[in-house]
């Protein structure tokens, strides 16, 4: 699974690999790769992939799950399709709370002591992610772990995650992808030692000249 979703998000061009020509992230880190994971949505036979590799995740790793929260707005609708498929429940959270009505940050049912998976497309750093597991921790739900499309697998991931003790999984990776971007021809073999090296450490740009 973890190759043919890495070549799916290659093929629609939802990942971007530019080792020789790096992108500026918000955060202003270089960076060989660029993610959009939100095309996934409109290409029936990747979404199709991608909404069954979720609900197979959270069966195999969260049995007890009893409802589904995207992370606003990637995860929205992965959560609303991989509950579909499994028949639970979902809702979402807010980056923040909204200024009129109730003032919800969370929306959807939610229950103390509901065992709650959090659906994610991407995962970088763990920043954004995890605020949303903060949020419904403090509405009194019991957060089992995360799911999501890709991850960079940076260390700074691992570290927050391991902080905030919650476990995550996903369809695929970096590594994985890489590797297949080079038996693809997405990429030469020769900006394999780019782009491992700024997986190690992103805000280090030494990694441009290797």
């Amino acid at each position: 699974m973890e190759r043919k979703i890495a070549k799916d998000l290659l093929d629609i061009q939802a990942v971007f690999l530019r080792p020789n020509e790096p992108f500026t992230w918000a955060s202003g880190i270089k960076s060989p790769i660029y993610c959009d994971n939100r095309l996934t949505l409109s290409y029936p036979h990747v979404r199709k992939d991608v909404e069954e590799g979720l609900a197979s995740l959270i069966k195999e790793h969260y049995p007890e799950c009893e409802c589904l929260m995207g992370t606003a707005t990637a995860g929205i609708a992965h959560a609303a399709l991989a509950a579909d498929i499994l028949e639970l429940p979902m809702g979402y959270v807010r980056g923040g709370a909204k200024s009129h009505g109730r003032n919800n940050r969370i929306e959807g049912l939610v229950k103390p002591g509901m065992k709650v998976v959090v659906v994610e497309d991407l995962i970088s750093t763990g920043g954004s992610s995890l605020e949303c597991v903060d949020a419904l921790r403090e509405a009194g739900c019991e957060v089992i772990g995360m799911v999501a499309i890709f991850t960079y697998g940076l260390p700074k991931a691992t570290e927050n995650f391991a902080k905030k003790d919650c476990t995550f999984f996903t369809l695929t990776n970096y590594e994985t992808l890489i590797e297949v971007a080079v038996e693809n021809k997405y990429i030469q073999e020769v900006d394999l030692e780019k782009l491992k090296a700024w997986k190690k450490d992103p805000s280090d740009e030494s990694w441009m000249n290797k």
